[in-house]
């Protein structure tokens, strides 16, 4: 009820059953709260269903409630939330207690290569680590990128670092953290997006090929000496490798990737449940997948031939297609690798690499770049083009039509 709240009025306001609210006639949203306790308050209503408390009667006057009130109001007309201003500002992180802390659990959540993320972002922005939140300024990030320029970092090293970081301000935000992301307007450094993809030549994946069965010859070899060592002194001799396919996963493993064009993590995380050698077809989950989608390969004749000697080796058909010795999932295979490639004579050519030559050598082949796409797993075209020069004939005929449209062609 609305009334004019004076001192006597208040002094005789009686005990009620159920709290009871007296509305002031002089300033609206002035309220006087009475319980059954008889415990009587001043509150501010701006709006409704909020409302803040100004204090008890017996400790604050309605003089200072009615100032107190009006503040209250001013405020609000003028866009300033009174609840969201009276919360005690959050203490916002150093970018180092960021990655230790919020973003770095999230990371571990929801990214696959958390480990190799949070090192990144932590040693390429060493000098912003101490440095809270919402005190790195965009400035301050292209301060850092001139430095690292001067340095001789490529900018398409830059721009996945600034990516990164500027996702991780992203997090923030959605945090309540930062208000906003002070970064958002770096942007990335113009790059050739069509940059020449690394894939063996012929000569080259000759040699890989024969790398890979002197190296198995050479295991065999050293197993038979092994074991005639262990036999000359009644010791139990390991099993012999002659009657194996595979020694062990490392040719197995390159022969899929350059048949599959899997990624190095998706074969590591292959499963016999996602193996169909009836149908030919090995399926890289969306849990697995860069892209978070699930897609289908074809497996070919050598790839069908690897899976299936791989299976009857070792006897599985279910867990992981690949495991260490520990019985456990591999996480690298760079040793053996790095040995395999100085074998064969091949320079600057990384594991990923067998996925540039696995959709190299399809293109070349007269496969259409959207079935590439999909076999890669690329969400859209950007990353797929890297490959289209390679089939310059495409190109070719385009450009013959303007040959037909003319009224007297060029013979």
């Amino acid at each position: 009820m609305r009334v004019n709240l004076t001192r006597d009025f208040i002094k005789k306001i009686p005990i009620p059953d159920r709290p009871v609210d007296y509305r002031d006639t002089r300033l609206k949203g002035l309220i006087l709260r009475i319980t059954p306790t008889g415990v009587k308050s001043w509150y501010c209503e701006y709006a409704r269903a909020k409302r803040v408390w100004l204090g008890r009667v017996d400790a604050v006057s309605y003089s200072e409630a009615f100032e107190a009130a009006q503040k209250i109001l001013s405020e609000y007309y003028r866009g300033i939330d009174p609840i969201e201003a009276r919360k005690p500002a959050a203490e916002v992180p150093t970018l180092n207690d960021f990655l230790d802390g919020d973003y770095g659990t999230w990371a571990r959540a929801n990214q696959r290569a958390h480990e190799q993320n949070l090192d990144r972002l932590k040693t390429a922005f060493k000098s912003l680590l101490p440095k809270k939140l919402d005190q790195i300024s965009a400035l301050d990030v292209e301060r850092w990128r001139g430095k690292q320029v001067d340095r001789g970092l490529s900018h398409q090293t830059l721009n996945r670092d600034v990516s990164s970081i500027k996702a991780c301000f992203n997090r923030a935000v959605d945090w309540e953290i930062l208000e906003k992301n002070a970064l958002a307007k770096v942007k990335k450094v113009r790059t050739d997006d069509r940059i020449k993809v690394r894939f063996l030549s012929t000569e080259e994946e000759e040699r890989l090929r024969a790398a890979l069965d002197l190296r198995e010859e050479r295991r065999r070899r050293e197993r038979a000496s092994a074991n005639a060592w262990r036999i000359a002194r009644r010791k139990q001799p390991l099993p012999d490798m002659h009657d194996l396919r595979f020694t062990d996963h490392l040719k197995p493993l390159i022969l899929l990737s350059l048949n599959t064009g899997a990624r190095r993590g998706e074969l590591f995380d292959l499963a016999w449940e996602n193996v169909d050698l009836d149908r030919r077809v090995m399926t890289v989950s969306g849990m697995n997948a860069k892209s978070k989608r699930t897609r289908h390969i074809p497996l070919n004749r050598e790839a069908t031939w690897v899976l299936t000697g791989w299976k009857e080796q070792t006897g599985a058909s279910s867990g992981l297609v690949f495991l260490n010795e520990d019985g456990q999932r591999f996480d690298r295979a760079n040793t053996s690798w790095r040995g395999l490639l100085k074998q064969a004579e091949i320079p600057n050519f990384r594991w990923h690499d067998m996925r540039h030559h696995f959709a190299s050598r399809l293109v070349m082949g007269g496969v259409d770049l959207n079935t590439v796409r999909e076999l890669l797993g690329h969400s859209d075209y950007e990353m797929t083009l890297r490959y289209a020069h390679l089939a310059p004939e495409h190109k070719l005929r385009a450009v013959e039509i303007l040959d037909t449209l003319r009224p007297d062609p060029v013979t």
